[in-house]
């Protein structure tokens, strides 16, 4: 299958495209103009689009694809900027619409488990959205928005929630990327909180998988959690990643307070992903 990947220069699109790649898949990477796609990208079939004024050919090249992964968003890790439903989410609906209005008829769109909101415990597609920053409202606008378009437009849309992503290439602010790059420089401890706090971490090749393995299917999944459905604490996973890569570091619990905008206990119900990719 021919497929579209936008945001493919970044950390999650450039495994996705990877993924794709093993799978068989030929991905079509979306770039902004003047964007280059070097490194494991080199060689690949580019689209060079302006998402506020894109081009006539440019659309029509993508509309006629097997299909769009729209990872593309911009903003983070700012996730309480207005810049998110001011911005991002007319510039990208327009963009997609236009997708749609030429003729694609498979999206598969990034959304995020904050969508959920303040919710602890295991979270369901079944749950009714309850964002509580700028990028989760707007990323749920963006969906409500998919939805409606769908009545008027025969395509499909996979939206996939994803929970905690880790993994080489991540953005040098996560707590992978940080744990990481203090041990490389030789630290003896790595400041970080009491790491009780329970999340959903996945590493980002198995979501990359998902990514192309639901996009591929071209089917109508709608809302769909890219999680592990198990929940660890972050010390735990800080242990992990230490054993796992023999790094000579240790953790300095406590030294940072939790944080107040993130529920205190939240992992993905996956049920529906495996129903999905199981059989692939």
């Amino acid at each position: 299958m021919k497929i579209a990947v936008s945001g493919a220069t970044g950390f999650i699109g450039r495994h996705v495209v990877a993924a794709m790649r093993r799978r068989g898949d030929t991905p079509v990477l979306v770039l902004r103009p003047g964007a280059a796609a070097g490194g494991d990208l080199a060689g690949l079939e580019t689209v060079a689009v302006d998402f506020a004024e894109p081009e006539a050919a440019a659309v029509q090249r993508i509309a006629g694809l097997d299909g769009l992964i729209h990872l593309a968003w911009g903003g983070l890790p700012n996730y309480q900027s207005a810049h998110h439903y001011e911005q991002e989410l007319p510039l990208h609906f327009a963009f997609l619409r236009r997708l749609v209005e030429g003729g694609l008829r498979h999206l598969t769109v990034a959304g995020t488990c904050f969508e959920y909101g303040m919710r602890c415990g295991p979270l369901s597609e079944e749950m009714a959205p309850a964002p509580d920053n700028a990028y989760a409202f707007a990323k749920d606008a963006l969906h409500w928005q998919l939805r409606h378009l769908q009545q008027r437009h025969d395509v499909t849309l996979t939206w996939a929630r994803l929970f905690y992503l880790y993994g080489e290439g991540q953005a040098p602010s996560s707590i992978y990327a940080l744990l990481a790059a203090a041990a490389a420089r030789g630290e003896a401890t790595f400041r970080m909180s009491g790491g009780e706090q329970i999340r959903d971490y996945l590493p980002i090749h198995e979501a990359a998988d998902h990514m192309a393995r639901l996009a591929a299917l071209g089917q109508n999944i709608g809302a769909v959690n890219i999680g592990s459905g198990e929940p660890a604490s972050l010390r735990a996973m800080v242990l992990r990643w230490i054993a796992q890569n023999n790094w000579n570091i240790t953790p300095e619990l406590g030294y940072y307070p939790y944080v107040k905008h993130e529920p205190f206990a939240f992992w993905s119900d996956v049920r529906k992903l495996h129903r999905h990719v199981s059989d692939q």
